[in-house]
């Protein structure tokens, strides 16, 4: 028979994983779950340069920029950002970041508010409810930042 008191136990130090490396697992799959979405993006548009041009000359229309400028830094936007996110190197600044290029992308391409894009305007704002959570909480314990923080903490002793 089970010992009631192994059973406590076993779910008393299973609750303790879960607390501690579950939130930590779990942020680390948003990072790299929200950084790929925006990753794939950039080396798209790199891999055709002359259509990205086009696409920001004829279809997005980014406000107080030119389009030039706006591919240049969009598609930067979309290749830097999601790198430190992954690894967890200035993950705050990196998240706000991603979280800027999405919201311009949101509302620099007006057909995506039309009712033939429901799912497209859907994975914007799910990713940038994602990327708030990040935000807010940071990298988490799978991150080049808590490593930094650990060093940086031990040095200043």
């Amino acid at each position: 028979m089970n010992n009631p008191h192994h059973i406590r136990q076993f779910n008393s130090r299973f609750d303790e994983l879960t607390t501690i490396w579950g939130g930590a697992a779990l942020l680390a799959f948003i990072r790299c779950y929200v950084a790929w979405q925006f990753l794939k993006s950039g080396i798209l548009k790199i891999q055709n340069w002359p259509s990205t041009l086009e696409l920001f000359h004829d279809e997005y229309h980014v406000p107080l920029l030119s389009p030039e400028v706006a591919a240049y830094l969009g598609t930067a936007g979309e290749l830097v950002f999601p790198c430190f996110l992954i690894v967890g190197l200035f993950s705050r600044p990196a998240a706000l970041g991603l979280f800027l290029v999405n919201a311009a992308a949101v509302a620099s391409y007006p057909q995506i508010w039309e009712y033939e894009c429901p799912a497209a305007i859907n994975d914007h704002f799910y990713w940038g409810l994602l990327i708030l959570i990040v935000i807010t909480f940071g990298a988490g314990r799978f991150s080049i930042d808590t490593v930094l923080k650990k060093i940086l903490a031990k040095v200043a002793l």
